[in-house]
This record gives structure tokens, sequence and C-alpha cells, in this order.
């Protein structure tokens, strides 16, 4: 895996340790917990979560809990020096409990047996996970890897099955958005050797995507939203366009991307932050810093500035609710702080 430009060293010293123990809490907790079960018979109806899913348990939900365990993988690899030694030991022996090959035997049957379960949005963070399991030095590693591994094998499988079906790109600010997770995809299955799927992945972003012109970005955000929809799509052409054609296409599509005046580098307002839908709205903010970022190279001078400023005051101001936030916001923001303060910056 292609190690991140990171905008300081630090993050590591100021949120690391802090962030590692907000993961271990909530991959330890265990309720609540949506297991989005369809039960294929009258006996297939045990949906106790460790029992269903002996990987990805905790945390909520199956793709917050693979996400999590990804951001306890690159914290190891980027951070390590940063955690107290009790702290990196708790979540190596964690990983060791969840990513073992058995448990990647049941999931990967689970979602073989399921097709379209954790489309696509969970896809994106297995194969994730499995890429920083592989890139990951530590010993440990070798065994997070093949157990993850084994989940991959079945997403790629299921992915290159669903993408030459869908006519049209889902563009919500949600789980279901294709380009964000499609985008995670096209990252991780590169880092893994598999060209086939990468290959698949840039023909599919070019027919959904290459003629997208003047995106109305005043419309954005949704109520529950998570992910810009406009920044991703730009983020997943970014990396399938080659780069004398990006610079193009980028301006067609957001004419007036980073200009005086545009919403995208707001700051989303949540007004009840113990509601599980509204506080995607924190998730918002840190993954428009993490997109903006990978943009903001793509820009002029002045919108770069924009970017850096703008980005800055987006992490800010949800800094606190990563770590102490409501529950509906710590079981899964870490991960989104890790990839806006881990991308590059101006």
């Amino acid at each position: 895996m292609t190690e991140p430009t990171e905008i300081s060293g630090g993050w590591r010293q100021e949120y690391a340790q802090v962030w590692a123990t907000t993961i271990l809490r909530v991959l330890g907790t265990a309720y609540p917990y949506g297991t989005a079960h369809v039960s294929m018979s009258p006996d297939d109806n045990d949906v106790e979560p460790s029992v269903l899913h002996p990987a990805f348990h905790g945390s909520v939900d199956w793709h917050s809990s693979a996400h999590m365990q990804w951001s306890a993988i690159r914290l190891l690899t980027l951070a390590e020096k940063d955690l107290e030694p009790d702290t990196r030991t708790q979540l190596i022996g964690m990983l060791g409990e969840r990513l073992t090959e058995e448990n990647g035997v049941v999931e990967a049957a689970y979602l073989r047996e399921r097709t379209s379960y954790e489309r696509p949005y969970g896809w994106g963070w297995a194969a994730m996970l499995a890429a920083a399991a592989n890139s990951c030095s530590l010993p440990e590693a070798t065994g997070w890897a093949k157990s993850t591994g084994i989940v991959a094998g079945a997403v790629a499988d299921n992915l290159m099955a669903w993408m030459p079906n869908l006519a049209y790109p889902v563009r919500h600010g949600v789980h279901s958005n294709t380009a964000f997770a499609v985008a995670l995809c096209h990252e991780a299955f590169g880092a893994l050797g598999r060209g086939e799927v990468v290959a698949a992945i840039e023909d599919n972003a070019r027919r959904w995507f290459a003629g997208d012109r003047d995106y109305p970005t005043r419309w954005e955000p949704s109520g529950n939203d998570f992910l810009s929809p406009a920044l991703c799509e730009a983020d997943l052409m970014r990396r399938v366009t080659p780069p004398d054609e990006y610079a193009g296409w980028l301006a067609d599509f957001l004419p007036h991307l980073a200009t005086q005046g545009d919403s995208l580098l707001e700051i989303p307002e949540v007004l009840d932050r113990t509601d599980g839908h509204l506080v995607h709205l924190f998730g918002l903010a840190l993954s428009r810093a993490w997109l903006l970022r990978l943009l903001a190279p793509h820009l002029g001078d002045e919108p770069r500035v924009r970017v850096d400023s703008a980005t800055l005051r987006q992490i800010e101001a949800v800094e606190h609710e990563i770590v102490e936030g409501d529950f509906m916001s710590t079981h899964w923001l870490v991960s989104f702080a890790l990839l806006a303060v881990t991308a590059a910056r101006t």
C-alpha cells in the first residue's frame, strides 16, 4: 500500500493514543449492533453478533467494525511508537482474536451467500482492511493478512459481478454512494496486486462519470450525509483518469471548486449529537477535509490556500466528537479522521 503524504507528524503525538483507546472501547462494545441480516431459512435466525460475524462484530455494525480495525492497523503501522505499550498489546490482541483464518472463511462465506450484503461501502472497507494488513510489518500481521485476504477475495468476486450490471451510479452521500466505495476498492486491490479488478473499476468509473459536467454543489449536503457526492466522484476520477486529462475534467465538473463562497468548504451543522443519522454530518466534515486535500494539487494557488484553511477548520470543529462524543459518533469517526490527517495538504 502506498503510504499517504502526511500533513505533519504532529497528529501522531496529539491523536494516536486517544484514537487507539477509542478503537478498543467501541470494538469492545457489543451492543447496540445492527446485523442487517436476511434470514435464508427458518433455522437461519441466530443474529448474535459474535456468532454471525466473528471477525466484524462490535462498533454498531459490520462495516464500522471493519474500518475501525483498519484504523487499528494503520495506527500500529504509522504511529506504533506513539502508543502506550499496553494499548499496543491490546490492539494486537484484539486483531489477533478477530482476524483469524477461520473467521475469515466464515465472513467470506456470508458475503458469497448474500452477494449484496454491505454493497458497496462495507466492501470498500473490507478491501482496505486487507490491504492495510498486507502492508503492515508487524509479525502478527501475517495472520491478519491471510484472514482479511480471504474476505477480500469474496469482495472482489462480488464487485466484479456487480459493476457491469450497475447502469447508473448511486450519488447519495451515505453508504450506497458508488464513487467512495469503488475508490477504496481501486486503492486496495491495486495494493493487493489484483490488476484485473483495478482495470474493471477504471472502465466502469469512466462509463459512469466521464461525461459529468457542472455538478450543483449548492445542493449539498443532504441531512444525513457523511460523504460529499461531488468530492467522492472527483476523487474517483482523479484515480482513474490520466493526469493530462484530469485537470480539464475537474474544471468542467466542479468549475467553482474552492472558490470564494464554495459550500464544500463549510463546516456542516449538527443539531442533535445523539442521533445516529444526524451525526453523519460530523463525518462529512472529516471526509470533506480528506477529499479536498487530495484534490488540492489540481487547483490553482488561491483555491489551495482556501482548502488549507477550510480543512483545518473542518477537522478542528469535529475533534471533540471523535473520542468524547456520543457512541453514535465515536464508533466510526476515527477512521475518517485518519484519512483526513494523513491526506496531502498544501
